[in-house]
């Protein structure tokens, strides 16, 4: 059971990078269904978007409470899978969201003084779907 928390979590600071990503690959692995190949394709529109330079920033109102919302359904998705408390869940998820939003938007900030924007944009993609990937196919 720890390790269903543990998988909450993190896919709640996925969701905290980026919003559909951890729901996408959750419900792509788990139930592969219209709603999930739905879900992988705003995951790679958000993707893309996130290339824009003026895409809204991850910790605004919007883009948080999309950020929480999405690490909240992922962790109590992850919870509904072994029998858990949803509530549970879905708050670790919230709260890993908040963390990988700003956790996320500072190694971000680092990363494109190193590398540039572009790069340092798809370095996070590429963190975070290898990261939701690693969660959904060990820890759940």
């Amino acid at each position: 059971m720890l390790e269903s928390y543990v998988a909450a979590a993190l896919l709640g600071v996925i969701a905290g990078l980026r919003t559909l990503t951890a729901p996408a690959v959750f419900w792509l692995e788990r139930h592969r269904s219209p709603v999930a190949y739905f879900l992988g394709f705003l995951a790679f529109w958000e993707l893309a978007a996130d290339l824009h330079p003026n895409t809204p920033a991850r910790t605004g109102l919007l883009g948080l409470s999309a950020r929480v919302i999405s690490g909240a359904f992922c962790g109590g998705a992850v919870m509904a899978t072994v029998g858990g408390s949803l509530f549970i869940g879905a708050l670790l998820g919230a709260i890993g969201a908040v963390v990988g939003a700003y956790a996320g938007l500072a190694a971000r900030i680092r990363a494109i003084a190193l590398i540039g924007r572009i790069p340092a944009a798809l370095l996070e993609d590429a963190i975070a779907i290898a990261g939701a990937i690693a969660i959904v196919t060990e820890l759940v």
